[in-house]
């Protein structure tokens, strides 16, 4: 599902217009009764309906949305922010229907004539949409902040106000909406950590935009889907054999971390891997030997020979020291395949920034926030973390896995966010598991782009799937290894 600009957003509008054809102020008749239609099923009219409009469509909006709730029998009160513009076409004619109708229209030309709203309100937020391209200021910000402080019930129209599509508003006023009725798809800015306060529950509303122009659009960034991943993992052949899927080595674990290198061979077993070696400290051979029958092991110090591996994972409780050092820049040096670079082999680099060019191309690197900045720096906000990802996978021939709630993947100078996952997944050893499955799917062939938007989707969908025995609070890593099996029978449901 691609991820539109502003820009594109209303050339979407403008195309369906063009093509349909239907005349904009019918488009926006359509958008605001689908808004009308969830303010009924939720039964939100029955509190005072106060309707704040801008000029401009989104205002538009609001107005219809007003006229819509008066034909049902409720008496909605709009208010106006005046700010000296004429408004646009669609508005004025909406302004036009809504006078004769009703007079319980306002203009706030001062904050003097901000009106009173009480916690059972409910509030309607048409005063700016997607095409905001500057932070409010002066009455716009003061009327956000009144609105705010109000703790009503606020549905935001398209995106709260002060929000923009596709940059970061932090530190700006915007509304802090308890529903987003957004119009035909999601938005990047509902991808954002730190605009999580401020959506509230987002719920896309179809108006029938035609879908031939998203066909045609190119775009930076989209969310993966099912169908994607199911495309790309390809079920097994009868006659296949271990050797058909590669032979995975995962160098991981350290006095006190050998949880991690578990996990990591564990997943990377269960994500498909025809064989897998752990290659661990000599003084901790044992452990894998017991509790990890299924992978065969190597001794750190002893291991010299690279080849005989399809892929490497590397950095899952590695440590820092000197001998994980050494390790990694041996892969590095000698290893010329694709690898899959994870935790400390990430803080290595970090403090070893000439290691970065020597990363064997069609790698994939999987770091947190914190990882990403101790390797690239510090970011103002996490929209230029995001677009700081894209950047560097043109410069770098290596896939980024930028780790959080939404997972980007950037490769090529565009971005895949992830759908899949939950709250259940902030828990150590997540990531781990992570890098074990990435690490399998890169030893079946996958590109390291695909391997990492296919792992990366299976992670999140095996955690998910382990929310029918677990909440999210006692869910572990070992869980979403132990569901990995259905998540690979989940992606598989449509098309078998």
């Amino acid at each position: 599902m691609k991820l539109l600009t502003s820009q594109q957003i209303h050339q979407w509008d403008a195309y369906t217009i063009e093509h349909e054809p239907i005349a904009s102020l019918d488009l926006m008749e359509r958008a605001a009764a689908r808004c009308t239609e969830f303010i009924l099923e939720k039964n939100l009219a029955a509190q005072a309906v106060k309707i704040f409009c801008g000029k401009g469509n989104n205002g538009g909006d609001g107005l219809a949305i007003a006229r819509q709730l008066i034909d049902t029998g409720f008496q909605p009160v709009v208010y106006i922010l005046e700010f000296g513009a004429r408004g646009t076409d669609d508005f004025q004619v909406n302004l036009h229907k809504l006078h004769q109708l009703s007079s319980a229209i306002y203009f706030i030309q001062a904050q003097e004539f901000f009106p009173e709203i009480n916690r059972n309100d409910l509030v309607i937020d048409a005063l700016f949409g997607s095409g905001l391209n500057r932070p409010l200021l002066d009455l716009s910000a003061a009327l956000v902040t009144h609105i705010n402080n109000a703790s009503a019930t606020v549905i935001a129209i398209d995106v709260p106000s002060g929000m923009y599509i596709d940059k970061s508003c932090k530190g700006d006023a915007v509304i802090n909406a308890t529903y987003t009725l957004t119009f035909q798809t999601t938005k990047l800015c509902f991808l954002l950590a730190e605009n999580a306060e401020l959506f509230g529950k987002v719920v896309v509303q179809d108006i029938g935009l035609l879908p031939q122009f998203l066909q045609e659009t190119e775009t930076i960034f989209q969310v993966i889907e099912k169908a994607r991943v199911a495309e790309t993992v390809k079920p097994r052949s009868a006659f296949a054999h271990k050797g058909n899927y590669g032979h995975s080595l995962v160098i991981a674990g350290n006095t006190g971390k050998m949880g991690a290198a578990l996990l990591s061979a564990k997943a990377c077993m269960r994500a498909g891997a025809g064989l897998v070696t752990l290659n661990v400290p000599q003084n901790a051979i044992n452990i894998p030997q017991t509790a990890l029958p299924e992978a065969m092991c190597a001794i750190r110090e002893e291991t010299t020979d690279w080849e005989g591996f399809t892929t490497i994972g590397i950095g899952p409780g590695l440590g820092t020291n000197h001998d994980a050092l050494g390790a990694l820049q041996h892969v590095l040096e000698n290893f010329k395949k694709p690898v899959v670079i994870d935790a400390d082999a990430l803080n290595i680099i970090a403090e070893n920034k000439q290691l970065l060019q020597h990363i064997p191309a069609g790698s994939v690197i999987t770091p947190h926030p914190k990882e990403f900045e101790r390797l690239f720096g510090k970011f103002a906000n996490e929209m230029d973390r995001l677009n700081k990802a894209v950047e560097l996978s043109s410069q770098y021939d290596f896939t980024i896995v930028l780790k959080g709630h939404y997972t980007l993947i950037a490769n090529n100078g565009s971005g895949w966010f992830n759908s899949t996952g939950n709250a259940g997944l902030a828990k150590g050893g997540s990531g781990d598991v992570l890098t074990g499955i990435i690490t399998a799917f890169m030893s079946q062939g996958l590109t390291g782009l695909d391997a990492a938007i296919c792992g990366t989707y299976l992670h999140g969908l095996a955690a998910d799937l382990t929310l029918q025995e677990q909440s999210q609070e006692s869910m572990i890593a070992s869980d979403i290894i132990d569901r990995l099996g259905e998540a690979f029978y989940e992606i598989r449901a449509d098309i078998e």
